[in-house]
């Protein structure tokens, strides 16, 4: 499938803070579908095995180096370093906020790890980020055009 045919990007994160660069993965090519190659609909879902990510404060652990910042923007033309935020979550804001991604996590796996009550409670977890139900879920997945997952 051409890049220019893809209308619905998921981008499945099914795995947790013990793999930071799957985490930061999924946000630079967040970021590059929407920027870049101006795919229309883009979404991060956090899966079972990546739902701790959602907990407040788990992304703002996952810092951006100066080295880090360089070498990201060396890749992408008119990018300067300082124009890169310190942390994933401030990231993860920015693709939402100003390139309308949408970011979603299993509400399901929020009870079972134990960090919410209910599939609907959104107490612990970051207010950028969308409890997503089951039904939700397979349906983001069976209407991608491409599905990547980290």
């Amino acid at each position: 499938m051409e890049i220019g045919k893809i209308e619905k990007l998921l981008v499945i994160v099914n795995s947790g803070m013990d793999r930071p660069f799957s985490q930061y993965a999924s946000y630079a090519i967040a970021f590059t579908a929407k920027k870049i190659h101006s795919i229309p609909d883009v979404m991060v879902f956090y899966g079972p095995q990546g739902a701790e990510v959602a907990q407040k404060g788990n992304l703002a652990k996952l810092a951006f180096s100066e080295d880090v910042k360089k070498l990201i923007a060396e890749q992408f033309d008119g990018l300067k370093p300082e124009d890169l935020p310190d942390n994933l979550e401030q990231m993860a804001r920015h693709v939402k906020d100003e390139l309308g991604v949408k970011i979603g996590s299993c509400a399901t796996f929020h009870v079972v790890g134990g960090f919410a009550a209910s599939v609907g409670d959104t107490t612990n977890i970051e207010d950028f980020i969308m409890p997503v139900k089951i039904p939700d879920a397979v349906e983001a997945a069976l209407s991608a055009d491409k599905i990547l997952y980290f």
